[in-house]
């Protein structure tokens, strides 16, 4: 006997409304793509682009290129290998190491740009022990510059590497034991199996990982400036605000957006062209146990990375800031912390809220046009900061001259700028920025929540406001939280965007950490840099619960 389901549609004019709020949100987050779109046809761009041509694009692209397959090599290496080991076997400190080996995602790679170059500079602590130790001077001794093309490509390993753990491992953690039976059958060792067999199976959990890895390599801008490192990203701030070429600035922000669309449209099609799956029903896979050396030599390698990219950068950050802790001005770094929790706090709210927004008006719609606009809202997460500032005040400049214009005319009275160079512009820039963030996780708590009761709240006289209020807000209430939480942490950290839109004496925590290491000042960017850290350590330490409790030994 089947169930007789009855379905209460939402009415006509509350329809149209939720998708016309729905149109409109998608035109405002599409509006700095418009914006920076229309610099093609400003005056002089032929012009533009040929200057760009002959000088600064050919060597922004080929040290972009460079850096981001040193990068992509490194991640990949890194992170395969260590969800490999712990994925697979079982050795010293393995369940530990299973989880800590995503901590480094705390550590925004401008930070520990500032560590690695106290540390490794000529005045630092190991060149000065060196040349105390052997009785060495300058010049007499070849040390790596951590400033420079490797050293960028080593911080951005570290850093990055977890983007490429975390959907590997769950990758072989899925896999079935046959697989790994029948190659040991044939006697195929486990390296040779490994790379034959089981690698090629996680590629596209791979493939994902290392798109997130580029894209996060194209898109920085703290790391690449202070190492002095000409990327496409750092070109765009040199035209900006060096040269004061607002034309060439946007230009070279549409080509690194093209690299980034094609990266993201070329890694869907690889990735569903080698796709897999197991048939029937399998086992999981047994975790072996490993011995003597290797045993060790696992715990090695997996370790590298977590001291690496977390433990030793927040140790030199920690000296840094206890050496130097009378330099600090504690009031205002008070008023910095303030405004930093202010403004990430303001945009994870709105963010939230349009997420919300969006996502039920696709639930309860089922409209092609609302789907394709929450789809296209969360396009802004692949956009880099720098791209996403120009695209604002593209737009937002033209609307403040527009409106000054106009009021000149009206009332003889010039208002300045109400848009450009404020906080406002700022909230926005976060909002576009990082809702897919949100986007994700609602959309993730939504699907918990079966349509059966929305059309019994329905049935039960329950009008489209009030069954999001008093039924689904209260259901979403930790994915909320989680979602919140996110985009406020990614808020705290953006730096690109923060520097060129704040306002005039607006500093967060990642600008002042910024221009402290800029001045060469590192004593005093260790505690605005530590705070950030701990600060996002809250979302990793929810990822690592959630992989400590999820492991199958």
């Amino acid at each position: 006997m089947s169930a007789i389901t009855v379905s209460v549609p939402m009415p006509t004019t509350t329809s149209r409304t939720v998708v016309v709020a729905a149109m409109v949100l998608g035109l405002l987050v599409a509006l700095p793509l418009l914006g920076l779109s229309a610099s093609l046809f400003a005056p002089g761009a032929g012009a533009s682009w040929s200057h760009l041509g002959e000088t600064g694009l050919p060597a922004y692209a080929r040290t972009s290129v460079v850096l981001v397959l040193l990068v992509a090599m490194g991640t990949a290496v890194v992170g395969a290998g260590t969800a490999w080991l712990t994925a697979a076997y079982r050795f010293p400190g393995s369940r530990t190491l299973s989880w800590a080996l995503v901590l480094p995602l705390a550590v925004p790679s401008y930070v520990i740009a500032y560590a690695y170059t106290d540390l490794l500079q000529f005045s630092g602590p190991v060149q000065s022990w060196i040349r105390e130790t052997w009785g060495l001077r300058a010049r007499e001794y070849w040390f790596p510059d951590i400033r420079s093309l490797g050293g960028a490509a080593a911080v951005f390993t570290w850093v990055l590497a977890p983007y490429v753990y975390l959907p590997v491992r769950a990758a072989f953690a899925e896999m079935p034991a046959n697989l790994g039976e029948a190659a040991r059958l044939a006697g195929v060792r486990p390296l040779r199996a490994f790379l034959k067999v089981e690698l090629p199976l996680a590629w596209p959990a791979l493939a994902a990982g290392l798109t997130l890895v580029i894209m996060e390599t194209l898109a920085d801008f703290g790391a690449v400036s202070y190492f002095a490192v000409d990327t496409l990203t750092a070109g765009i701030y040199k035209a900006w605000l060096g040269l004061g070429d607002r034309a060439a600035a946007a230009q070279l922000a549409l080509v690194l957006l093209g690299v980034v669309a094609l990266l993201v449209v070329v890694e869907r099609t690889v990735r569903g062209a080698r796709r897999f799956s197991a048939r029937g029903t399998t086992a999981p896979r047994r975790i072996r146990a490993l011995h003597g050396w290797q045993a060790w030599a696992a715990t090695t390698v997996c370790a590298l990375p977590v001291v690496l990219g977390f433990l030793l950068p927040v140790a030199v950050l920690a000296r840094l800031a206890w050496s130097d802790a009378e330099v600090h001005a504690w009031s205002r770094f008070a008023a910095m912390v303030a405004a930093s929790l202010q403004v990430s706090a303001t945009a994870a709210a709105i963010t939230v809220a349009i997420a919300l927004g969006l996502v039920y008006a696709v639930r309860v719609t089922r409209s092609p046009w609302v789907s394709g606009v929450g789809r296209f809202a969360s396009f802004g997460y692949a956009v880099p900061g720098a791209v996403l500032a120009i695209g604002i005040l593209i737009p937002l400049a033209r609307f403040d001259n527009a409106f000054a214009t106009w009021a000149q005319s009206q009332f003889g009275m010039n208002p300045g700028l109400l848009l450009t160079g404020t906080v406002a512009a700022l909230v926005y820039a976060y909002v576009v920025r990082f809702l897919a963030v949100g986007l994700n996780n609602v959309e993730s708590g939504f699907a918990r929540i079966t349509p059966h009761m929305d059309e019994a709240a329905r049935s039960l006289g329950c009008g489209p406001w009030s069954l999001l209020c008093r039924v689904h807000v209260p259901l979403l209430a930790r994915s909320l939280a989680v979602a919140a939480l996110l985009v406020f942490v990614d808020a705290l950290k953006e730096l690109p965007a923060t520097l060129a839109l704040r306002p005039f004496n607006f500093d967060t925590l990642a600008t002042q950490a910024y221009n402290f290491a800029k001045d060469e000042r590192l004593g005093e960017a260790a505690l605005p840099s530590l705070v950030i850290v701990a600060v996002a350590l809250l979302p990793v330490l929810l990822t690592t619960r959630a992989l400590a409790s999820g492991r199958r030994d």
